[in-house]
């Protein structure tokens, strides 16, 4: 990502590792799993011709911190994860801002909405329906299509130990190219950050994420399904992912839970922002009013 600064920032629960850059409106990125910020690099230096974009490794993945998972699994929630990024945005001195996410990353914006409703001003969820809806139809295709939903939320450390008992490389490709037909899309160099930065901590980062997306963002979901976000809310999903053949209309799973809702299937498996960057880039400057 040409011009952009990396630095990192202390909130109130983690260290975050980002990259930012560019003039304009504050646009925060968020990655998924098991990836990194530099899951933005073929949209990232041209949305910075537009805004200032802000690039966060979620904590516990990439180089941001992975706080030691407390028993109920709260400090992993998408509620902790989007505070670290709220907390981010007004260390940068941004008290609004536009918010992107992909999978994970995504789950975060879901919940940055909810909790913080006065600091997002647009947001964008690529390639996910709520995480209720989600473990709603994990029936048996679901949960062989999305074996490690409910793998990486076992106690700890038996899945822990099962990840880093194979070569970070090996497991990385067994499990993107479940979700995409090759890994083509990704460069040699991003592909070995990615590889780099999946590493002990990250796996248990991630594990403590994926237990909290089976416990306590769930009930903290439940609590708020009579809430719906007021913000304008874009959805995007790949028409050959998970979500796009299994989810006969994304787009109204969406209307239930925000008043404002547009988008619609690009040409990609999962990975949307890396398999179609022009796509993604093109209905961000659109949605985002670049």
């Amino acid at each position: 990502m040409p011009g952009f600064t990396m630095t990192d920032i202390e909130t109130s629960g983690a260290r975050i590792r980002l990259r930012h850059g560019g003039s304009g409106p504050p646009l925060l990125l968020l990655h998924g799993n098991p990836l990194t910020n530099a899951a933005w690099h073929k949209v990232a230096p041209a949305l910075a011709e537009r805004f200032h974009v802000v690039a966060a490794d979620l904590r516990g993945y990439g180089d941001s911190s992975a706080p030691e998972e407390l028993p109920d699994h709260s400090n992993y929630s998408f509620r902790a994860m989007a505070q670290d990024q709220v907390e981010v945005m007004a260390a940068l001195g941004f008290r609004q801002f536009f918010v992107a996410g992909h999978d994970r990353g995504a789950r975060t914006v879901h919940r940055m909405c909810l909790d913080h409703p006065d600091k997002v001003l647009r947001a964008a969820v690529l390639d996910i329906v709520p995480t209720l809806d989600m473990w709603a139809a994990m029936d048996k295709q679901g949960a062989l299509d999305g074996w490690h939903w409910p793998f990486m939320a076992q106690p700890s450390d038996f899945p822990e130990r099962m990840m880093g008992a194979v070569p970070a490389d090996w497991y990385m490709r067994k499990k993107l190219l479940k979700l995409t037909a090759d890994l083509g899309h990704i460069p040699p160099e991003v592909w070995a950050e990615y590889v780099r930065c999946f590493n002990e901590k990250t796996i248990r980062g991630s594990c403590g994420d994926y237990r909290a997306a089976a416990t306590i963002d769930c009930e903290l979901d439940t609590a708020d399904l009579g809430r719906k976000l007021a913000m304008p809310l874009l959805v995007l999903w790949g028409a050959r992912s998970r979500v796009g053949r299994r989810f006969a209309d994304p787009l109204a799973v969406w209307r239930a839970r925000a008043e404002d809702v547009r988008g619609g299937p690009v040409r990609s498996g999962h990975y949307v922002n890396e398999e179609a960057p022009e796509e993604v880039l093109d209905w961000f400057l659109r949605f985002f009013g670049g």
